[in-house]
């Protein structure tokens, strides 16, 4: 894939001068891109479905793309169904519910936290640390102390529903990453509003019964999220320590700023898994949007789905996978 990149920016490089009309412009290494004014909701996994859908709300009333990718997965989180997100999330082997999350906007701010315990909205605290503190990440109680402070509330999330099925692992304790959404299933959500801006967020309780104090690629600007608002942004699920070991989707978008589509790009990053890693029992998806509103989606097994929105269509798609089954 990498050939044909190079022999696409060889052959386009005399059309370097051309443009094309839109509302505003990126130039990448092969030619110029329109950026869409098209405000477009996608993210990973069935319950983007919800996500997308108040993602698209709060940016029909006003919000931005950050405003978009926030409350989207706000959504999921407060889900107490959801056994892999916030309220909910299926414990640490401890039975303990730690919680990660990263979000980022277009003008390259990022906030982040991680093994943050007892506070249902792990995003909105990323976003209070983003803006409200010099820092990127805040971790563990130190992040928690930071979210009282900003006025949220402490709270018991591991539903009963949670705690029986950690009280049955329990008579077993064997640690056994179970492929695609059975035990981990992060939901991440990139937005781009009618300024043609790009904003994510990511957002997980982890891997199901791991060991206390684990953190994955979900809170780690560039494994789990990365935005760049002159190409593109990216966002990962599955198993964290693959993407953490190849910072996934910095990887992504990064590609797609040296001229790959979106697509060419998830399969790339897959593709570096693929040939660094030990890869064939754990699950990665990654999912790209470029500026101009063209989407990529790639995993390593089949089973990954990601929700995409735009024109009043929320719409699941199973995404194309290195191995088929």
């Amino acid at each position: 894939m990498s050939t044909r990149r190079k022999f696409l920016k060889n052959s386009l490089a005399a059309t370097a001068g051309v443009g094309l009309v839109g509302t505003a412009c990126a130039e990448t290494s092969q030619t110029t891109v329109v950026r869409s004014n098209k405000p477009k909701a996608l993210s990973t996994w069935v319950h983007g479905i919800e996500a997308n859908e108040e993602a698209m709300r709060v940016m029909a009333e006003g919000g931005n793309a950050l405003d978009g990718a926030e409350k989207g997965v706000m959504v999921v989180e407060a889900d107490p169904k959801g056994s892999s997100v916030g309220l909910g999330g299926l414990p640490d082997r401890d039975g303990n519910v730690t919680l990660d999350a990263c979000i980022m906007d277009h003008e390259g701010n990022a906030g982040s936290v991680c093994f943050l315990q007892n506070i249902k909205h792990p995003i909105a605290v990323a976003r209070k640390v983003m803006e409200e503190t010099p820092h990127v990440m805040l971790a563990g109680e130190g992040a928690k102390r930071f979210a009282l402070a900003q006025g949220f509330a402490e709270e018991n999330l591991l539903t009963e529903s949670s705690k029986k099925a950690w009280e049955e692992w329990l008579k077993s304790a064997e640690y056994n990453p179970i492929i695609n959404v059975e035990n981990h299933d992060t939901i991440g959500l990139i937005c781009q509003d009618t300024q043609g801006n790009l904003s994510g967020s990511c957002t997980t309780s982890g891997l199901a019964y791991k060991m206390h104090g684990r953190v994955g690629d979900s809170p780690i600007i560039g494994a789990g999220l990365f935005v760049d608002n002159d190409y593109g942004a990216a966002v990962a699920t599955g198993m964290g320590e693959l993407m953490m070991k190849t910072l996934g989707s910095f990887l992504v978008v990064e590609l797609i700023r040296q001229g790959a589509a979106a697509q060419e790009a998830c399969e790339d990053a897959i593709q570096r898994i693929v040939d660094k890693l030990d890869y064939k029992s754990f699950q990665v998806g990654y999912l790209a949007m470029d500026i101009a509103g063209n989407t990529g989606a790639y995993a390593i097994h089949p089973g990954f789905n990601y929700a995409e929105m735009v024109d009043g269509k929320n719409e699941l798609i199973d995404a194309k996978s290195y191995l088929n089954g």
